[in-house]
């Protein structure tokens, strides 16, 4: 019998191979037997297992593959020839062969997969999760701390790309594998998103995975969860650059986005405006109904701010009641007028907290690039000082706005000296008092004296009050000068009293300031520390100063003239006291304004307002004074409408401590 053809040999061995490499047990022993009956064209050829014994079988043909396994062929039983002897041969060392060859790839998979498995031992012991991949991406390793991490466990993700982890924002990463094999390792945050769904931030360290002789075969990957710690940092970016309570971008970031944008406008050669906006009465409503309210009155005026203004306009929050506002690529100046008075309408009508109806207006100043300055800083210090010049000249609460203009500066430069000039003042000793006589109309005798603030100073000479009074209350120096005032008048009276001149009021004006819980412990400090009667001072206070708190406001008044010192009403009729709460306040004398004295009698208007005052404080049993009387007929009509003293130019400016004493005597129905 002639062997099989080169083709036929072909496919045995194939047919061979892949049984022996592939086939285990039983359907091993099934194909070989195919095989061995297929070569011979005989169902008894067949392959078995076991110790080869030809006695077993004395009518058969027995060769060995292997030390347990042989080929047996007993179906020719005597017409078996040569060739059939040499087939079985060389099927049974092809078989041995490929056991053999079985065997030594069995035992380097056993070894690899040991390895395998101390490899996917140690990295499961790894907190944070590790995984492999070939070069192309595809997941080939995935370890407990993977598993913890995204959800999925390792069958579910070996063999698929790593893509399907990623965000939709996040799909660079790989770009990046070619310079990672490259410079041997990388770092970066990604997103990454779990089997849940939920996006994560995590903290990336790649690696290049080599074979022995150091070609990248594959990358690991190293990931930790990041989340918490980019949230801090988020917390810690808004808290730098944004403002809590509105969420507004605070003073930091908003000269950050108009520098850049001030940029743009140069290259495009537009105008830009920059607003200043400090609330009127906004720290009243704060100081009466408390922060709370306060905070929320913010809110809601910051909300208005931006439904009136442009997306691209930039809106900040400064601090306390402070907002700016860039507007950007204005042509005019008229622009700019339109949208503050946009801002000061939103402003008009009633804000609602917590069953509150409020009202706010706004004092706004505006600078423009790029006359007044090219950068942020610049003209918002600009608009700051336009701001303050419209507080200052606004003739209601409501609001006004001014744009900054060169003599601004000069105001502000002038009162910068103001205030380092009265700092020296108070240590230099340039202040001094004066004392304007009170004469009482019944007996035309002098019943007390108001103690008025005077500066020399040493260069400039006399600098007036109207000047540097308001510098030292935007300042907070009027309390140390509020201070030396009721110490100096103390220490006058002292004088007066060691004179022997019996006790007579000396008034002593009391700031907004100064008009605090401290403020009838300083009296009463002074009262002992110069020994001298209660009987000598009297306390003017502001009616404006009333409204911040009226409960308060009484209680610190009641605990002063606990004390038997006399309270009077300064510059009544010009702010908006409550007659409920004046009925309620523990005032001795009402103090008419000069405003309304100084058209009287010619002006009817003046004289209504004046009688009425007069008669309103007849009721509540308040005495009557009018200040600034300086004509004979301004005082015939004080006298027939019942005032009870006056205080004026009529009688006697304001003197020294010496002439006040030479007028104590003197009776001014027969000098007038």
């Amino acid at each position: 019998m002639s062997m099989p053809s080169a083709i036929n040999e072909l496919e045995i061995g194939v047919s061979l191979s892949e049984a022996v490499l592939c086939l285990q047990d039983e359907a091993l022993d099934a194909e070989l037997n195919r095989i061995a009956s297929a070569i011979f064209n005989d169902a008894n050829a067949a392959f078995k297992r076991g110790l080869h014994d030809p006695g077993q079988m004395p009518d058969a043909i027995h060769c060995a593959a292997t030390a347990e396994s042989y080929y047996v062929l007993s179906g020719k039983m005597g017409r078996i020839n040569q060739a059939d002897i040499q087939k079985l041969n060389i099927l049974a060392a092809l078989t041995a062969r490929l056991f053999s060859r079985r065997a030594l790839l069995d035992k380097q998979y056993q070894a690899s997969a040991q390895a395998q498995l101390q490899q996917t031992q140690i990295l499961d012991q790894i907190h944070e999760s590790v995984i492999t991949m070939d070069l192309a991406g595809f997941i080939i390793s995935w370890n407990r701390g993977a598993e913890k991490l995204f959800g999925y466990d390792a069958h579910e993700v070996i063999g698929k790309n790593i893509l399907f982890l990623y965000d939709d924002e996040d799909h660079d990463d790989l770009k990046l594998y070619d310079s990672f094999l490259e410079q041997g390792g990388r770092e970066m945050e990604v997103r990454r998103k779990k089997k849940s769904g939920e996006v994560f931030w995590a903290s990336l360290n790649l690696s290049p995975l080599c074979d022995s002789h150091g070609m990248p075969i594959g990358i690991i990957g190293y990931l930790s969860d990041i989340t918490a710690r980019k949230a801090a940092e988020d917390k810690i970016n808004y808290l730098a650059y944004y403002d809590a309570l509105t969420n507004l971008p605070n003073r930091s970031l908003f000269k950050q986005l108009v520098d850049n944008a001030l940029l743009q406008s140069q290259r495009n050669n537009t105008s830009a405006a920059i607003i200043f906006i400090d609330l009127n009465r906004f720290k009243l409503i704060n100081d009466t109904l408390g922060h709370e309210i306060g905070n929320e009155l913010l809110r809601q005026v910051s909300s208005r701010f931006l439904t009136t203004l442009r997306e691209n306009d930039i809106v900040a929050r400064l601090g306390s009641d402070e907002f700016a506002i860039a507007l950007l690529d204005i042509n005019q100046h008229f622009h700019a007028s339109l949208v503050v008075q946009k801002l000061l309408h939103a402003l008009e009508n009633a804000f609602v907290v917590e069953g509150h109806e409020l009202r706010v207006g706004a004092s706004i100043g505006l600078s423009v690039f790029p006359q007044d300055g090219a950068g942020a800083d610049i003209l918002l210090q600009k608009a700051d000082i336009a701001m303050v010049k419209a507080k200052r000249s606004a003739g209601n609460v409501s609001g006004s706005f001014l744009f900054y203009s060169d003599n601004m500066n000069q105001s502000i430069a002038g009162r910068l000296y103001l205030e380092s000039a009265m700092r020296k003042a108070l240590e230099n000793q340039e202040f001094y008092l004066v004392y304007q006589p009170k004469v009482d109309l019944a007996s035309g005798k002098i019943i007390g004296v108001e103690a008025l603030l005077r500066w020399h100073h040493p260069e400039k000479g006399y600098i007036s009050p109207v000047e540097f009074i308001p510098v030292a209350e935007e300042t907070g120096l009027i309390l140390q000068i509020d201070e030396w005032v009721l110490e100096t008048a103390c220490a006058q009276a002292k004088a007066w009293q060691d004179s022997g001149i019996a006790p007579f009021r000396i008034a002593v004006n009391v700031s907004a300031r100064e008009f605090t819980n401290n403020l009838p412990v300083r009296v009463k400090e002074a009262l002992q520390h110069h020994q001298i009667s209660p009987q000598w001072l009297e306390l003017e206070i502001t009616e404006g100063m009333l409204m911040h708190s009226s409960e308060s406001v009484i209680a610190i008044m009641e605990q002063i003239t606990a004390q038997d010192v006399v309270l009077a009403l300064d510059d009544f009729g010009t702010g908006y006291s409550s007659l409920s709460y004046l009925k309620r306040f523990p005032i001795e004398t009402l103090k008419i304004d000069r405003s309304f004295i100084q058209s009287i009698p010619t002006d009817p208007n003046d004289c209504a307002i004046a009688s009425a005052i007069i008669l309103m404080a007849k009721q509540l049993h308040h005495k009557v004074i009018a200040e600034g009387v300086e004509t004979r007929e301004q005082l015939d009509f004080l006298i027939k409408a019942g005032c009870d003293e006056v205080q004026g130019y009529l009688y006697s400016k304001p003197v020294s401590p010496e002439q006040i004493i030479s007028l104590l005597d003197k009776n001014f129905h027969t000098e007038i």
